[in-house]
């Protein structure tokens, strides 16, 4: 059963605020305070090492880890004593926790979160360590692997009026709140939208808060900047399938991405981003780009695509289910399971890919960039700065001919290097790779000729200028040195290896 969403009561929530700070009740706090050990394991969802950890240590951090980290039970004087502005009574007015004989309990998931610069904390329904058994179909996430990795991966530019689509308990919001003079949320959930109200509340900030399903609570309006971790996940429609709000949109198959996609550039300004993240279908026979490709076609808009995984059914399946707090073994799992499968199979999936779709309206009549990569290994985190700079330089190749490139001074990157593979005995390199440290960490083979336009990119020389020399070198036309370097150059400048100067 879900516990009732907290009330942001104005002066007690500036009182919890300094309680907390006042606590170091704030990730480096909390991590410290742990230690390396405990706060890994607390991470794996092992709440033993933390738990040892406040009682050798106590103080007023312990008594906060335990109450909202661990979960437990905590003695009214400790938590008074620990929180002395808002005290017990005022986190039962708040309503964060609820009375356990002459202890209390957190009814809430309370976290502490920030970024480089800003101390937050979130408020969603108990999750982890903290709860157990099935979860309520109206449960709100909270700080979660998706959140996180949607905020890494969003450009910071400061903006007008921002957007969050389906804001849950407000993460997303928190961010676009450092950089925008506005920010908008809405959720379908009102539930949720209570959660981010509280979050809000906490961080000292004020947002627009509307209710309803995807853009109808901002009709007709446009943004600079609109996120969204949406309900991506792609659940079977027949009965007996729970209907978890936090995830499910409603709809059949991947057509919530399809829908944002699609009706997103009607929400932008000329120069407006949209950053997503979620599920698409691979159907049997297809690449994962040509779904992908359909939903872009007509809507005039620049997109940058990374896949960053794919699952087989049966393994997306196994997630969905688990993370619903079903039990492998289980009757409600199996049946859970076996819908999915039925699901895929009917309508010939045999992926599912994953990825951040990044994707802008440009402030010129042109023919929109369209760049699908698929990116599986480890990136270069946060990728905000990445993206923007990766959105602007696409836009300006698409403006760019390949006579207006050839004009162009081009620098190699600070952070490329090229490798050559040479096999025994023979003089040239067999294989030649540039490789790059930051961003996507992306790793191309390329040509001699190729190779040579990287290594003379200093600035100085234009490219038409470099591949007329290279082709003198290597004794061959400039036009078929041209014909072959400008498509592998145009990638490798998208790429961030070589910047535009």
């Amino acid at each position: 059963m879900s516990f009732v969403p907290p009330v942001v009561v104005p002066e007690l929530v500036v009182a919890l605020r300094a309680d907390l700070l006042a606590c170091d009740f704030t990730v480096e706090g909390v991590e410290s305070y742990l230690g390396t050990m405990a706060s890994a394991a607390l991470r794996r969802g092992e709440v033993l090492p933390a738990e040892l950890k406040t009682r050798e240590c106590g103080g007023a951090t312990g008594v906060v880890v335990r109450l909202f980290t661990l979960g437990m039970e905590v003695d009214f004087a400790e938590v008074d004593a620990a929180l002395p502005s808002v005290g017990g009574d005022g986190l039962l007015r708040l309503g964060l926790v609820r009375r356990a004989g002459a202890a209390l309990q957190a009814g809430v998931d309370l976290r502490p979160y920030g970024d480089e610069e800003n101390v937050w904390w979130v408020v969603s329904d108990v999750t982890g360590a903290l709860g157990s058994g099935p979860l309520a179909t109206d449960h709100v996430v909270g700080v979660g692997g998706a959140s996180v990795t949607l905020a890494q991966w969003t450009s910071r530019p400061r903006v007008g009026r921002a957007l969050d689509l389906g804001t849950g308990s407000g993460v997303q919001a928190l961010h676009l709140g450092a950089h925008a003079d506005e920010v908008v949320v809405t959720d379908v959930s009102e539930r949720a939208l209570a959660f981010a109200r509280f979050t809000a509340a906490l961080a000292g900030v004020e947002w627009d808060v509307r209710c309803g399903s995807l853009f109808e609570p901002v009709e007709g309006e446009r943004f600079d900047l609109v996120v969204c971790n949406p309900p991506y996940v792609i659940t079977p429609r027949v009965a007996g399938v729970p209907v978890f709000e936090y995830r499910d949109g409603g709809l059949a198959g991947d057509s919530v991405m399809k829908t944002l996609v699609g009706q997103v550039g009607d929400f932008l300004n000329p120069g407006g981003v949209a950053h997503f993240i979620g599920n698409w279908e691979i159907p049997q026979g297809q690449v994962w780009s040509d779904r992908l490709q359909e939903w872009l076609a007509g809507t005039g808009l620049d997109a940058w695509v990374v896949q960053r995984d794919v699952q087989d059914p049966a393994e997306y399946a196994s997630t969905w289910a688990r993370d619903g707090g079903l039990v492998p073994g289980s009757y409600q799992y199996e049946s859970l399971y076996s819908a999915w499968l039925e699901d895929f199979a009917q309508r010939g999936v045999e992926g599912i890919g994953f990825g951040v779709v990044m994707l802008a309206r440009s402030v010129r009549e042109r023919e929109p960039f369209r760049d699908l990569v698929e990116v599986r290994g480890p990136v270069s985190l946060p990728m905000g700065e990445s993206v923007r700079d990766g959105l602007a330089v696409r836009a300006r190749l698409a403006e760019l001919d390949d006579e207006a490139l050839l004009e162009v001074r081009l620098k190699v990157a600070g952070d490329v290097t090229i490798e050559k593979h040479m096999l025994p005995g023979c003089g040239d390199p067999a294989a030649i790779v540039v490789r790059q440290g930051g961003s996507l960490r992306r790793a191309l083979g390329v040509s001699p000729q190729v190779c040579a336009v990287v290594d003379v990119a200093d600035g100085d020389l234009t490219l038409r200028q470099s591949l007329v020399a290279i082709a003198a070198l290597m004794d061959e036309s400039v036009e078929q040195v041209c014909s072959e370097a400008l498509p592998v150059v145009r990638e490798l400048v998208a790429g961030g290896f070589l910047r535009l100067s």
